[in-house]
């Protein structure tokens, strides 16, 4: 049986600290004894308060799903503390670390009756209540009761139930929790109370208080932008500088995060939350303040997405939903528009790893084009959207997405229609396009409707006939015609225009409620030639990649395999979108070895500017307070001007530029004693990550090149160098005391005999770790490279991987195993 907790207002008095909270402070008011409300609460988990008032006092249960209206549900309702009768009126947000924190939405209010003869103060306390309700949302018979808890349990649980009666729905039973989505007292969403400042108004007298408090309400929901779009171009460009997506058949829509709430929005800004609400409900499970770009579609059951199958899902049907995410514009309030496609898209993995259906990952390749493309309409998809790798987001139809089709297909704006002496409704539908300031005329459609389409359309087009056309319609077309205005958008499939600009062999797909008419332009596909000047290539210029002039190419730089600076070139220009994900801007220091691996090498991070003009510099204090410009670079342009000077590894810091003081990962280098099985390299890795786990960081492995392994734990770069040193210094040495068998935190080699250094030093001002995607001035080439925790076990090397793996690399960072690799924002642990 569970404790019996004490309910009461100095309960509630003392786990709010009223300095900090816009709560009310409890005390006993009298109220007329009849109230009840219902508040919307995303703290740690989602519910919905329940609280009837009794005694002075607001009686209240958490209802974890909310109230269902179906009588054969019991929702449970976990008795929580008495509330003050003033905080009937509360709606806002309690700031984060305080009791309860989070947002309160003031979802339902009323009166209600205990059953007639019962006394609920002494029904109460014998476990059960019988009452009536008459909310704005929640009305009619409920009962609720307590339940015998299991011992240890320190609060009463209860159920709440709805009775039969009138306002009863059995097949409906979270009717209210899915459609009412506002405030009763305000018509906010979830989103706008979190987004806004107001966060305690009350007009009670008895307080003595009028007006509202203000205080910052955390990340709010971010605004909406225009997606950016696609340039319809007649092939599929090739080169390692592009990433391919599949081209969902749906309903493009901007969704915007708020924690516990979230809206969408179509490709126009129209609120389409509560169309998409199965959606909506899981995008609120992710952090606040993101906005995400992807396409709802509805899924056969095959699996692909079917734009029939969507429009009668919008209109009641049964079905399965699902949305694509291909793009991150706004990640937890940061916007990252101007970032490379690449790292947004990574971003978006690491955001959308925890996530489930109907929320997916919308996956890409990189090159490889045209072998999607093949694929995709063999399938009988819709075609691909190329994108470049390292191009921002632009809100605006641009020529670093293109789209290419298998078969043509578009939006049109219906003008008419022709009547039909074998069926009721009509026999073809007359379209049209903007072109240039004016509607034309692009032909007519007379299949792919099926009788319910047919009758859809008669009675959308009656309302809007008018006695001539909006279009200039040829003479030959207008026989048994009608004319509507031009308000309707349908989408027809078709192969081809003609000379005189009609489609052939047009096909009506569906209306398209999502794109107004004033928007409809013809879609020709230009010449790839002319949109980008790499069209129908397959491999740079060798000698000056990315305008950068390698000279030397045939150098050997590593004897043991005849590998040149040629070919190194060649790798980094294969793989420059990758490395500067986690490269770019971050100061470096360079491995360079002018006449090869096997000559002399030397480490060099400053520039006295002879590496060119695309290698940047960062000034840095160094620790005797002389000031030296240390290297970074920003481009592809940067790492092959340092390739022709020699360079073959790249080593980083561990913070950018922008915020040198503050680093944003945690390395520790595995790093094992002479003659150590590589096996055990890996123990000791799933051994690390698992007691950094324990303090809250989630880490990611890389193969160094060497033989041996990072284990690396990306920060959100807001502690300094001294507290990521000192935690650092303090956990390994921690983990080599409690493990002294397995690790050793101390960096003379003659301390590691048949163990493995947890190399802590590299977390420090100034050091530097090996970049992923770095080549390694070792024999046989070799790269360090990101791995998923899943494939660890079936690696043999650390040095897995090496130059000549390029095109295989590429795939793998294309690749649902390593999506988010290395994405994540996380706080260092106090401990």
């Amino acid at each position: 049986m569970a404790r019996k907790p004490k309910l009461d207002i100095a309960t509630y008095n003392r786990k709010r600290d009223f300095s900090k909270t816009g709560e009310p402070r409890g005390r006993k008011l009298k109220g007329k004894g009849d109230s009840f409300i219902v508040q919307k609460h995303d703290a740690s988990r989602l519910h919905w308060d329940f609280r009837l008032e009794l005694d002075g006092v607001l009686k209240s249960w958490a209802v974890p799903k909310g109230p269902s209206l179906a009588p054969e549900d019991k929702r449970l309702a976990v008795r929580t503390e008495d509330h003050p009768l003033d905080y009937g009126e509360f709606e806002g947000v309690i700031p984060k670390g305080e009791y309860g924190g989070g947002t309160v939405m003031l979802w339902d209010r009323g009166h209600w009756d205990p059953e007639p003869g019962k006394d609920p103060s002494k029904t109460i306390e014998e476990g059960h209540l019988h009452f009536t309700l008459e909310g704005e949302r929640m009305k009619g018979e409920w009962v609720m009761f307590r339940l015998n808890g299991k011992p240890g349990e320190r609060q009463e649980p209860w159920m709440l139930k709805k009775v039969d009666d009138e306002f009863a729905k059995p097949d409906e039973g979270d009717a209210l929790v899915e459609h009412c989505v506002t405030s009763v007292a305000t018509d906010r969403s979830m989103a706008e109370i979190a987004a806004g400042a107001d966060v305690w108004h009350s007009n009670r007298k008895a307080t003595g208080k009028t007006g509202r408090a203000k205080r910052k309400a955390g990340v709010g929901p971010p605004k909406f932008r225009p997606p950016q779009k696609a340039t319809l171009v007649d092939a599929v460009p090739s080169g390692n500088d592009w990433l391919h997506e599949y081209k969902y058949d749906g309903y493009r829509l901007l969704i915007a995060t708020a924690g516990g709430a979230a809206t969408a929005w179509t490709r126009n800004g129209n609120d389409w939350t509560d169309k998409f609400r199965s959606i909506v409900r899981a995008a609120a499970r992710l952090p606040a303040g993101c906005l995400i770009d992807g396409e709802a579609v509805a899924l056969d059951k095959q699996g692909k997405p079917s734009f029939q199958l969507l429009q009668t899902l919008l209109k009641g049907g049964d079905g399965d939903l699902a949305f694509y995410a291909f793009d991150l514009l706004v990640d937890e309030g940061e916007d990252i528009t101007a970032l490379p496609n690449i790292e947004r898209k990574e971003r978006l993995a690491a955001l959308l790893k925890a996530a489930s259906p109907p929320i997916l990952y919308g996956d890409h390749v990189i090159g490889k084009g045209e072998a999607l493309f093949d694929a995709v309409c063999k399938e009988g998809g819709e075609g691909i959207i190329s994108k470049k790798a390292k191009a921002p987001y632009k809100g605006t139809r641009t020529k670093n997405w293109l789209k290419t089709k298998c078969i043509q297909r578009q939006e049109f704006v219906i003008v008419g229609w022709q009547d039909s002496d074998k069926r009721h409704g009509f026999r073809s539908l007359h379209l049209a396009a903007q072109e240039g300031r004016k509607l034309k005329y692009a032909g007519k459609v007379g299949t792919g409707f099926d009788l319910k389409t047919i009758h859809d359309l008669a009675d959308r087009m009656r309302p809007l006939e008018i006695a001539e056309p909006a279009v200039e319609v040829p003479l030959t077309a207008r026989r048994g015609s009608h004319w509507i205005a031009p308000k309707l958008v349908g989408e027809v499939a078709f192969t081809e225009f003609t000379r005189d600009a009609t489609l052939r062999h047009p096909s009506f797909v569906a209306l398209r409620e999502d794109k107004p008419a004033r928007e409809v332009v013809l879609e020709k596909p230009e010449k790839l030639s002319k949109v980008t000047a790499r069209a129908n290539t397959t491999k740079q210029d060798s000698t000056n990649p990315f305008g950068i002039k390698i000279s030397s190419r045939d150098r050997v730089i590593y004897p043991e395999n005849g590998l040149t600076k040629g070919d190194l070139a060649d790798y980094y220009a294969a793989i420059e979108g990758l490395m500067l994900v986690d490269m770019a801007k971050r100061p470096i220091s360079l491995v360079r070895c002018p006449q090869g691996r096997a000559k002399e090498c030397f480490f060099q991070k400053h520039d006295s500017g002879a590496m060119g003009p695309h290698v940047k510099h960062v000034p840095v204090e160094e620790s005797d307070g002389e000031v030296q410009d240390y290297l970074y670079v920003q481009d592809a342009k940067g790492i092959l001007a340092c390739v022709q000077m020699g360079t073959i590894e790249f080593h980083g810091w561990g913070s950018r530029a922008s915020k040198l003081e503050f680093p944003d990962r945690l390395v520790f280098d595995l790093d094992p004693d002479e003659g150590l099985d590589f096996n055990e390299v890996k123990t000791a890795a799933v051994r690390l990550r698992a007691l950094l786990a324990d303090l809250g960081l989630v880490t990611f492995p890389m193969l160094t090149g060497g033989k041996g392994i990072h284990v690396i734990a990306p920060l959100d770069a807001t502690a300094d160098w001294q507290k990521v040193k000192s935690f650092a210094e303090r956990f390994s040495r921690a983990v080599a005391a409690a493990e002294p068998e397995m690790f050793t935190a101390n960096i003379r080699k003659n301390q590691r005999k048949g163990r493995i250094f947890l190399d802590w030093l590299r977390n420090q001002r100034g050091a530097t770790a090996v970049m992923p995607f770095s080549a390694r001035a070792r024999e046989g080439a070799p790269v360090a490279a990101p791995i998923a925790w899943e494939e660890l076990d079936k690696i043999r090397s650390g040095a897995a991987y090496s130059i000549r793996d390029a095109d295989e690399l590429l795939d793998r960072a294309g690749s649902k195993l390593l999506a988010g690799w290395g994405q994540a924002k996380q706080k260092l642990p106090k401990a």
